[in-house]
């Protein structure tokens, strides 16, 4: 669960605001007055931070984490003038636990109706590829050959992918990992047929394991999200919509994507 927490202080101001103003708010690249009483009441923005999805963030060898849900948090602690802590966790499922508990005022998510009770989601910042790696010398050669009866397919528990194709998939069978980092070991040492989850991060292990290849194409596009717990209020979960479409409009989410060396995914529609 969490790395790091907590400390407090903040002057509280107005707590809400009414959408219109907000929506001047987006056009003029400011929040509303009040918005760090609602974001972050304690006076300190908890951000939670999940590593399991290489795309957003990483941690070095040295601790330090980092990726674009890091420069986001990082901004929206500078919009908000409040000291930024980093609540680390190694796997979608735990960083959607830590914010429905309120263990975190934000979090970055896949958007999945399966999330929604519990968690305001703003619109997606990023776009990103779900795929399917098989060994070299599997018969599959396409992503709609894989719903069949006996193949086996290994997901990271609770990731978008399993949620997604708990729902989608009508004859292959799931196998789950507790993270997604693990899926490719795991694929490998119960002898599964395929592995599912975010193309760049198997793109990765294929390279450094060989002897695996993916599916051309992908089998869902994940949108990536930031999330507050619903208990904030419509006015919270509004507010921080108004920052992500910002950040998107002004090209902040872009140069996130260039700095990091991301590829692969791609900055996501405005909302509307």
């Amino acid at each position: 669960m969490p790395d790091s927490l907590t400390r407090r202080r903040f002057a509280l101001g107005c707590a809400f605001a009414p959408v219109a103003a907000l929506a001047a708010c987006a056009a003029t690249g400011s929040l509303p007055p009040g918005a760090a009483a609602v974001l972050a009441p304690s006076g300190r923005l908890r951000a939670c931070i999940n590593l399991g999805n290489p795309i957003l963030a990483n941690r070095d060898s040295a601790g330090v984490v980092s990726g674009v849900s890091v420069d986001l948090a990082t901004s929206l602690g500078q919009r908000l003038a409040v000291p930024l802590d980093l609540v680390a966790v190694d796997a979608a499922l735990k960083s959607v636990e830590t914010v429905k508990a309120g263990l975190a005022d934000i979090g970055f998510f896949a958007i999945d109706p399966r999330r929604s009770d519990g968690i305001g989601f703003t619109a997606p910042y990023v776009l990103i590829e779900g795929a399917y790696l098989v060994r070299q010398d599997s018969a599959l050669t396409d992503n709609a050959q894989v719903d069949r009866a006996g193949t086996r397919i290994m997901v990271g528990r609770g990731s978008a992918y399993d949620l997604f194709l708990s729902r989608e998939l009508k004859a292959a069978q799931l196998l789950r990992t507790p993270t997604s980092q693990t899926v490719v070991e795991r694929f490998l040492a119960e002898n599964a047929d395929v592995a599912a989850g975010v193309r760049q991060q198997l793109e990765s292990d294929a390279a450094r394991t060989g002897g695996l290849r993916l599916l051309p194409g992908r089998f869902m596009v994940i949108e990536q999200a930031m999330g507050l717990p619903l208990t904030r209020g419509t006015a919270a979960t509004a507010m921080l919509a108004s920052f992500v479409e910002q950040a998107k409009a002004s090209g902040q989410v872009a140069q996130s994507l260039v700095r990091h060396d991301i590829r692969g995914a791609i900055v996501a529609p405005a909302a509307g």
